[in-house]
């Protein structure tokens, strides 16, 4: 069911809302958190679609929240609120208020979406797009136990890295962050498997991607050993090398979907490790409501070494042949090892 108000208020599409739960037989409310995306008319079709298919793990209330800015002066002083109302089958397992704000409306969203909150329920705010500066601060973030924001949307996705470190506070989460999950479970899986004191890595990926730095940065962070960050083609995270005093360890995807995983005296193995659409790390981050404290240490050693030519570097990516070369170094026994580094020693 879809209702249309023009010219509302929050009351007036809270009424709605109760009206269209009671006119499709489902009064009560089974909804866990409520979800504000603030986004854009351009970006919002994509946002409520992820949103909605998230809400089927968490079904939830979700408030889009367009801002109208419009050119004329006369347009701006008229503060209007149009709405659009789904319940049922065109919102999804939860309900989905979409609020248009024009004018000088546009500067109070808080004082629109304040009203229809679900009581009692955990509020995540999430920018798809133009994330403030400091998430926290923001008046619909300061009503949220999560605020949820995408580095990997800005123009400069790598200075939008420190801003986000430099403004971070306890419930600050990024989609870039959530994306190298599986890179990060199978790499500490890995070392469980071979556990050996770890002297370096590589981390082999797209330039100006988010998640590879931050992959380095925590690897930097929690291993405290030098981190190279090299450069590919893509598509995104491609490759990650550990070198530990037992071998080498190889997590290498190059197109995208399968990686092989190589370790010291071991067979090779595929690993399902396919890029994840926006929904599913949508649904990972409604998984958690306390903050992060992971990402709060690695964004911030991160930013700081990356910007301070410390330990996260850039150089340029291997060819073919070095990789080649490296896959055979990799696999080759410790004992036959030894000679050549000996000879390389004289």
């Amino acid at each position: 069911m879809k209702i249309d108000l023009t010219e509302t208020t929050s009351s007036k599409i809270n009424q709605a809302l109760v009206s269209a739960r009671r006119a499709i037989g489902t009064p009560a409310i089974g909804m866990v958190l409520t979800l504000v995306i603030v986004t854009d008319e351009e970006n919002a079709y994509d946002a409520l679609k992820s949103a909605g298919d998230a809400s089927r793990e968490h079904p939830s209330r979700l408030i889009a929240v367009i801002k109208r800015h419009s050119r004329s002066p006369r347009a701006r002083r008229d503060a209007r609120l149009d709405a659009e109302v789904r319940v049922g089958s065109d919102a999804g397992t939860g309900e989905t208020v979409v609020l248009r704000l024009h004018g000088e409306l546009a500067n109070h969203a808080q004082s629109v979406v304040l009203p229809l909150l679900l009581p009692d329920a955990p509020v995540v705010v999430w920018w798809p797009e133009d994330a403030p500066a400091d998430p926290a601060k923001d008046p619909l973030g300061a009503l949220a136990q999560r605020r949820i924001t995408d580095t990997y949307s800005a123009e400069l996705p790598l200075d939008e890295l420190a801003v986000r470190a430099a403004t971070y506070s306890p419930g600050d989460t990024d989609l870039a962050w959530t994306r190298i999950t599986p890179w990060r479970s199978m790499l500490a899986a890995a070392l469980d498997q071979q556990p050996a004191e770890v002297i370096g890595a590589t981390v082999e990926g797209e330039s100006d991607n988010p998640s590879c730095e931050l992959l380095a940065m925590w690897l930097a962070d929690r291993l405290g050993v030098p981190v190279e960050r090299t450069l590919s083609e893509g598509p995104g995270l491609t490759a990650v090398r550990m070198e530990t005093k037992n071998g080498v360890i190889v997590l290498d995807r190059a197109d995208g979907g399968l990686a092989t995983l190589s370790m010291q005296n071991q067979p090779d193995r595929a690993v399902a490790l396919k890029r994840r659409d926006t929904a599913e790390l949508l649904a990972e981050e409604l998984r958690r409501l306390d903050p992060d404290n992971t990402y709060a240490s690695s964004v911030k050693f991160g930013v700081d070494k990356l910007h301070a030519g410390g330990e996260v570097t850039a150089k340029p990516v291997d060819s073919a042949a070095d990789k080649a070369d490296k896959a055979a170094e990799a696999k080759a026994p410790a004992a036959k090892k030894a000679p050549a580094k000996k000879a390389a020693s004289k």
